[in-house]
């Protein structure tokens, strides 16, 4: 077996959290929807299995230490405390049995709340709105409990609610919760609790904000009283747990904020209204002396979401500088997470510039990274593309509160590239009762995830590809420079397929699925650009074409689309020194639900903060020599000077032919989406045949 490269070497060396000594240097950072204590369920808190499952094969494939998504305090549903559901920490007791025989350490992560934060959908807005309405509700869902804030303020996700201000009297309950909550996790052999959080600007960290607190009691105004709330949770938990029991804290170093719902970019020079380093170095030191054991530390808040939960679009190690920086203020180990490089997190630990290096979804993607590391299979390791598809995608746009389907909000922390990451019953690898020959056509990502599946379920798969390249689409999505994750993708499906015997047949068109010699046949062809019936159509430049540079495009350019793929093609434009345009009939840039606000948010404020012109409520007339004419929200036309115009519109599904008995159209072909929806969709088909 082959051994982990010496550059890796620090990861893998022992540390400790107060007494409790973790094997490794890799955290398992807490995401939302993995919580051991269920999500959002109507049913309530409770031991969740699915959750358990998950930590569990982690655990076995040599994580050091495992620390879930948040738990809150109180139901979300029913407003029961978690301390008063005894049953649950039996069920607790027997899993951290478990695991410990793996040599991992658990820390749960217990939460005060959101308050502005609290990512309230499009469903319960209007009804928190209606005093009538957000009355019945109260017993079952107290939106004004779940949206109580340390001063009144609008939502981070509705801006025409007003959040309530926590009283005094909530906040020594949330205290006392948290105290009665961690000593019962103590009980049932969890290694500690992390507090959620002076951190993205959630409940605690909008308290030690002066942006967001504008009380005059003894939780508002001067430092100490900021901080007070987050120093007497720990307080009460060592007084009801011990002083040995170590208590982690969730941490933004600093808080990127230039304003209400209005982030910095990396490496903009601006004038930070949160917490800036300054106070950050005298908050950390404050934290540390209150108690807290551990510092799990990043960027951000909730308005600068894309520091906490980074895009493609942000560079790699993007919280680095700034936790190592901290570390020199405290005595306790300090944990760095954000698109976390393993090499350089590596490199960083042996440097003693941080403890640990977190990582959080690159475990939904590939429950074995850890193991391939160790076993210098590099190659193997199915690589997390920073897509917030099934994992986080709560978006918003203009106008709009969260807009996410229940379904996702109710199951957060999935895997658009792994179907399997707590979705195990739905989706799972079974061999097939009899073995079939299965004709794949296309080898998009699509059709790709369709044969491995189908192959090792025990089918023959044939796979058809028109052209001589593995990829379909995706290789143009994947071509600008930010989306070097797509391409390892890419690259990885291509040596995965090679591992199962499945006959590829490049520079192969079918034309009649009728001809092949198959009992079943999956249609994968993808989808073809849509036309916009203009004067001049023809001298657009289609996005793909660009994405390939098959064409390439002047100094000046005007996309045509505001949707994500024109986005990042106006995004990519300006990294390559062009002047980009976008042009969008909505009301707002990316108004697709399903696109975490993470995502959205960046391009938005790198587009406002570089002075990119964007003509929204906007429709395209005609496209001339050197110019375009557009017509605005008032019906009046006007005309843009450009040197180029690159189409981004949108696509139509291009099946080579109906489904039918035997005949199933997967992915794009069938509904254009995105990776998510291409993979399920090809499980959902390939788990049936």
């Amino acid at each position: 077996m082959n051994q982990a490269d010496e550059k890796y070497e620090a990861l893998f060396t022992p540390w400790k959290i107060g007494n409790v000594e973790i094997k490794n240097r890799i955290v398992m950072c807490p995401m939302g929807g993995t919580s051991l204590f269920g999500w959002f369920e109507l049913t309530g808190c409770h031991f969740d299995k699915e959750a358990a499952k998950l930590f569990l094969e982690r655990a076995n494939n040599n994580v050091g230490l495992i620390i879930p998504g948040i738990a809150p305090l109180r139901d979300t549903f029913w407003g029961k405390w978690l301390w008063q559901n005894p049953k649950m920490f039996e069920d607790l007791k027997v899993f951290m049995d478990e695991i410990h025989k793996t040599g991992a350490k658990l820390f749960v992560q217990l939460t005060a709340g959101m308050g502005r934060s609290w990512a309230i959908t499009e469903l319960v807005a209007p009804l928190h709105k209606n005093k009538f309405t957000r009355a019945i509700l109260k017993p079952i869902l107290d939106t004004s409990h779940e949206l109580a804030s340390p001063s009144p303020q609008k939502s981070r996700w509705a801006h025409d609610i007003e959040c309530p201000e926590m009283t005094v009297e909530q906040i020594h309950e949330i205290i006392e919760a948290f105290a009665k909550t961690a000593k019962l996790c103590k009980d049932a052999g969890v290694d500690g609790v992390e507090v959620h959080a002076v951190h993205e600007g959630y409940l605690l960290d909008q308290f030690a904000i002066e942006f967001f607190n504008k009380r005059t009691d003894e939780y508002g105004g001067s430092f100490e009283n900021r901080y007070r709330f987050a120093a007497e949770v720990v307080k009460a938990i060592k007084e009801m747990c011990g002083e040995d029991y170590p208590v982690s804290l969730r941490y933004s170093v600093e808080s990127k904020m230039k304003g209400f719902c209005e982030g910095a970019m990396p490496g903009e020079d601006y004038v930070e209204v949160g917490r800036n380093m300054e106070e950050s170095e005298r908050a950390a030191k404050y934290l540390q002396d209150a108690g807290y054991d551990m510092l799990n530390a990043d960027n951000g808040t909730y308005d600068s979401w894309y520091w906490a939960h980074p895009p493609m679009y942000m560079p790699e190690n993007c919280n680095l500088e700034d936790v190592a920086h901290i570390k020199k203020f405290v005595d306790i180990p300090v944990v760095c997470a954000g698109r976390m490089d393993a090499e350089v997190g590596a490199k960083a630990v042996a440097e003693g510039r941080i403890d640990a290096v977190g990582v959080a979804r690159q475990f939904l993607v590939d429950p074995e990274w850890i193991t391939k590391l160790i076993e210098n299979r590099l190659e193997d390791i199915k690589p997390c593309i920073c897509c917030h598809s099934g994992c986080f995608n709560f978006s918003s746009s203009k106008g709009h509160a969260n807009t996410q389907d229940l379904t996702d909000t109710m199951g957060l922390a999935r895997c658009a590239l792994n179907p399997e990451t707590m979705q195990s019953k739905k989706f799972r690898v079974e061999k097939a009762k009899v073995s079939k020959k299965i004709s794949v056509i296309g080898g998009g990502i699509g059709g790709m995830e369709a044969a491995i599946l189908c192959a090792k379920r025990g089918h023959k798969v044939t796979l058809y590809e028109k052209s001589d390249k593995l990829g379909g689409v995706f290789i143009a999505a994947a071509a600008p420079s930010f989306k070097e994750k797509d391409r390892a993708l890419i690259a990885w499906y291509i040596r995965e397929i090679q591992k199962y015997p499945i006959d590829i047949k490049m520079n192969t068109e079918i034309k009649d699925v009728n001809a092949l010699d198959a009992d079943e046949i999956i249609v994968a062809t993808g989808a073809t650009a849509k036309k916009i019936p203009v004067k001049g159509a023809e001298k657009a430049v289609e996005a793909v074409d660009y994405l390939l540079g098959n064409k390439t495009v002047g100094e000046n350019v005007v996309v045509i689309g505001g949707g994500l793929t024109g986005c990042e093609i106006a995004y990519d434009l300006y990294l390559n020194g062009k002047k980009p345009t976008i042009v969008e009939m909505q009301d707002d840039l990316i108004t697709t639900k399903g696109i975490c606000l993470a995502n959205t948010s960046y391009l938005r404020d790198f587009f406002k903060t570089n002075n990119v012109p964007v003509y929204l409520e906007t429709s395209l007339c005609e496209i001339g020599d050197g110019k375009v004419t557009l017509r605005g929200k008032d019906q009046s036309t006007f005309n843009v000077n450009t040197d180029s115009v690159i189409m981004s519109v949108g696509y139509n599904p291009a099946p080579l032919a109906p489904g039918g008995k035997n005949v199933h159209v997967i992915g794009d072909a069938k509904s254009v989406g995105n990776l998510r929806t291409v993979i399920w969709g090809a499980w959902k088909v390939a788990m049936k045949l």
